[in-house]
């Protein structure tokens, strides 16, 4: 169907839209939505399948723009295809409390369907729907019911691909052949300090074949023909597409347009309005609207949900013939588990490696998780996160569950939220706790977008030994902890593992990492039954009478040695107590009543142990406490060597534990 007037006006309405929004805000970026308006029109009007009524519609078509900072063109399409984000909301544009933040963000915009903003991070994230789209594609769609059938489109920009990110995530598409991704690449030479050509001078197109993608070139960003027709062979590919579309950024501005100028700083009055000139803008008014474009996108909103209509009562017709399947997707689309633990999960005893138990707790719920993924950073073998005897997902399976990330851990975060946001997919995966930062800004932004993520980070401790301090975590469980949302929780021993993989599997609002050890630990019998306790994220694990002439605390490796203590202290007539705090932050989430149970604020001689920097411990200890901790880089040597010379052991923690006693009487 040729283009008409309506539709050039209508790529007209969305840049004049962004200019309007970000002169009103003074801030913002008009270069990208007045240059990829063409790109971004043809894609939601000839392509998006979506329904605005329903932002979540689980077999919609989804959007990243990953390039965030060009934020008000993915708004003013928004508004324009009929989300709730009114013309009220665009003139709101970077206002505090407004529903069109500076950078997309996920759950507070209607339509948004990730947040973006750290270049990179949305095509990384792309990958990931289009991995969960294929995945569920093969688990669920049976002939003539293809009830996962959707395609994922990413618009990115030069910052997107110079970051090491798209990269790893983009290499790893390609050997996926994930055919459904399809990424709209702004090229337009600009970046926020100037010509990309200072810093930017690589062959995207010949990089991008060598990934295994199949890439297209449009000459014109404001030939919608061109754009269409790039679109359409993408849909026929066998491998993700890259469609290399060269704009020009800030186009229409004079003065500006092809020039950083025009990237990160509003326009200004005079340019604006020569901008407006130069589409042959005919309205005065500022956030207007045309009449016809009105219509135009009130008939593609009518069209998305005839689609949705339409997919609803294919599903209706799944229902009957398909119905364990249909269950098992239902089940998934809403997050839920129906698992009795307990039951499922065995008893551990003896001295067992939580990153051990960890294997076997997964292990044994899979079969009750159709759709429980899981992966590694080419670690799968030490995070023991290898679901056995179910094969790796790939383009000759895309059932299989085992993803093998390679060493790409950059990519492997942002995939993880691509899955969880995606929805229908349970998520996990591994690697060394150390090397949680190259995961730093997905778990960031997971726990922004309050995703269910689970983290498994094994190796957590100076125990590794002969590894050296490269590969000792000694600040990570800190800035893990530090983390707005995230729960970070480091389990005791293989039953507490067992307790806080079904918290991360049935509590479903915020991402979970655990803190696992390489070294054997001893089950304890104090935990057993204490699941309810766990799940307040500190508790009392062992007392000596009132247990208030002092308090140890400890959380996963160094409680055993924290209990013998006590009870050690507790035969000297020590009056002691015990606090098990697997998770700080589910602790102080608790009711100020039940943390002042466990924590009697009267009770100030508190001596706290960790195998990691102190910092989190000292708002538990006080100012009259102490902690035993480590504020130094660790050492290669064997596990116990090093844990006996960094004051981890029994006659060490007492000798503190009855120093800080006599300090304070």
């Amino acid at each position: 169907m040729a283009y008409t007037e309506t539709d050039l006006l209508a790529v007209q309405t969305i840049r004049t839209l962004s200019i309007d929004a970000i002169e009103a805000a003074n801030s913002g970026h008009p270069g990208l939505p007045m240059g990829a308006a063409p790109m971004a029109y043809v894609l939601w009007s000839r392509f998006l399948q979506h329904n605005p009524d329903n932002p979540d519609w689980f077999n919609r078509d989804r959007f990243i723009l990953s390039a965030g900072h060009g934020s008000m063109l993915l708004y003013s399409l928004l508004h324009l295809s009929g989300y709730d984000v009114s013309i009220d909301d665009l003139k709101k544009f970077r206002q505090y409390g407004s529903k069109t933040p500076g950078h997309p963000e996920y759950g507070h915009t209607p339509g948004v369907d990730t947040t973006t903003g750290p270049l990179g991070q949305g095509i990384a994230t792309a990958v990931g729907m289009a991995m969960a789209e294929r995945f569920l594609a093969a688990k669920f769609n049976r002939d003539g019911h293809e009830v996962v059938d959707h395609y994922t489109y990413a618009l990115v920009g030069d910052g997107d691909l110079m970051e090491g990110i798209s990269a790893e995530a983009s290499s790893l598409a390609g050997h996926l052949k994930l055919n459904r991704l399809i990424v709209l690449y702004d090229s337009n030479g600009i970046s926020l300090d100037g010509p990309t050509s200072w810093s930017f001078t690589e062959d995207v197109a010949a990089r991008y074949r060598a990934y295994g993608w199949n890439v297209l070139h449009v000459a014109d960003g404001n030939n919608l023909e061109e754009i269409e027709a790039a679109i359409r062979a993408a849909h026929h590919a066998e491998a993700p597409t890259l469609i290399e579309v060269k704009t020009i950024i800030g186009y229409g501005a004079p003065t500006k347009q092809g020039t950083a100028k025009v990237h990160g700083s509003p326009l200004g009055t005079e340019e604006a309005l020569k901008a407006k000139a130069f589409y042959a803008w005919e309205h005065e008014d500022l956030f207007y609207v045309p009449g016809e474009v009105r219509q135009l996108f009130a008939q593609l909103k009518s069209a998305g949900q005839q689609k949705e209509i339409s997919w609803n009562a294919m599903l209706a017709d799944y229902r009957q013939s398909h119905g364990e399947l249909w269950d098992q997707l239902e089940t998934a689309r809403m997050g839920k588990v129906h698992l009795d633990f307990e039951q499922v999960v065995p008893e551990f005893s003896g001295g067992v490696a939580t990153r051990d138990a960890f294997g076997t707790i997964i292990n044994a719920v899979a079969p009750h998780i159709p759709t429980l993924v899981g992966g590694s950073a080419d670690l799968s073998g030490s995070n023991k996160t290898l679901l056995d005897g179910v094969p790796h997902f790939g383009p000759d399976n895309y059932g299989g569950a085992n993803v093998f990330y390679g060493v790409r851990e950059h990519a492997m975060g942002a995939i993880l939220n691509g899955l969880t946001l995606h929805q229908g997919i349970f998520a996990y995966a591994g690697t060394f706790l150390v090397f949680c930062d190259y995961l730093r800004p997905s778990i960031r932004l997971a726990a922004l977008m309050k995703q269910p993520v689970l983290y498994v980070f094994t190796h957590d401790s100076i125990a590794v030994g002969e590894d050296g301090p490269t590969h000792e975590p000694i600040e990570q469980l800190a800035s893990l902890r530090a983390i707005p949302h995230l729960r970070v929780f480091r389990p005791a021993d293989a039953t507490e593992t067992a307790y806080a993989v079904e918290f991360a599997l049935t509590h479903r609002e915020a991402p979970v990492a655990l803190a696992l050890t390489r070294q054997k630990l001893p089950t304890l019998e104090e935990v057993k039954g204490r699941k309810s306790d766990f799940g307040k994220g500190a508790y009392v694990l062992f007392q000596q009478g009132k247990g208030l002439e002092l308090i140890l605390l400890a959380s996963g490796s160094e409680v055993h040695l924290a209990l013998e203590a006590a009870k050690q202290l507790a035969v000297d007539g020590v009056e002691v107590r015990m606090v098990n705090v697997p998770s700080m932050e589910v602790f102080d989430a608790m009711d100020p009543s039940y943390r002042e149970s466990v924590l009697p604020s009267h009770a100030q001689h508190r001596l706290a142990l960790e195998m990691a920097h102190p910092m989190p411990w000292y708002k538990y200890v006080g100012l009259h406490g102490d902690v035993i901790a480590i504020d130094r880089f660790g050492a290669s040597g064997p596990g116990d060597v090093v844990m006996r010379e960094y004051g981890f052991t029994l006659n060490h923690v007492v000798e503190r534990a009855r120093t800080l006693i006599s300090a304070n009487r």
